[in-house]
């Protein structure tokens, strides 16, 4: 039954996911997705884990100190700002700036993510109640950051419809931005 129950789970994720993307312009994101946990080695253990009111990963944690299906995760989906993590000198991290495109996505999955695991207690100030009490600010690019809590604090004060449209504009204006800065540097 826990198969059943996570593979409804993360397709709910999905829809909700793909919907948000849509309303801030990310057809593409929005299709592809978390594609990469319905493989086994993502699949597998999120329904052995499932709980249904959290991520299996964090039980998979608990248990043994870490999570080999959010290594595979984050690893693949560059929606993800642990994703965005380089090795600089010295055995130092590079924390990279996360490219809108992927920006945007994340905050449509932190939304679709407060949703699926809230239920009926989700409001829009869920989302940045969850960044500011669980998120590790530490090992996210510092504009990365900036810009998250901006647009779930716009969320959470100035609700749905707001918050999409400004990203979307966040989005396509800063894309433009990183068009020119790559074809400068080409």
């Amino acid at each position: 039954m826990k198969i059943f129950r996570h593979f409804l789970t993360i397709t709910k994720h999905r829809n909700k996911v793909m919907f948000h993307c849509f309303r801030a312009g990310l057809v593409w994101r929005g299709l592809t997705h978390d594609l990469s946990k319905y493989l086994p080695s993502e699949f597998i253990p999120g329904a052995k884990y499932y709980q249904g009111n959290r991520s299996p990963q964090a039980k998979e944690r608990e248990l043994f100190g870490y999570s080999a299906a959010w290594l595979h995760h984050k690893g693949r989906n560059k929606h993800h700002f642990e994703y965005w993590v380089d090795s600089g000198a010295n055995n130092s991290f590079v924390f990279v700036k996360m490219p809108a495109v992927y920006f945007g996505e994340m905050v449509c999955d932190r939304v679709a993510a407060s949703k699926i695991y809230l239920k009926d207690k989700y409001t829009d100030a869920s989302p940045l109640e969850y960044f500011n009490t669980r998120t590790n600010k530490q090992g996210m690019n510092e504009q990365t950051c900036k810009d998250l809590e901006y647009f779930l604090t716009m969320l959470s004060e100035q609700g749905e419809e707001c918050m999409f449209k400004e990203l979307k504009k966040f989005i396509k204006e800063n894309r433009r931005a990183e068009r020119a800065a790559k074809k400068k540097a080409d």
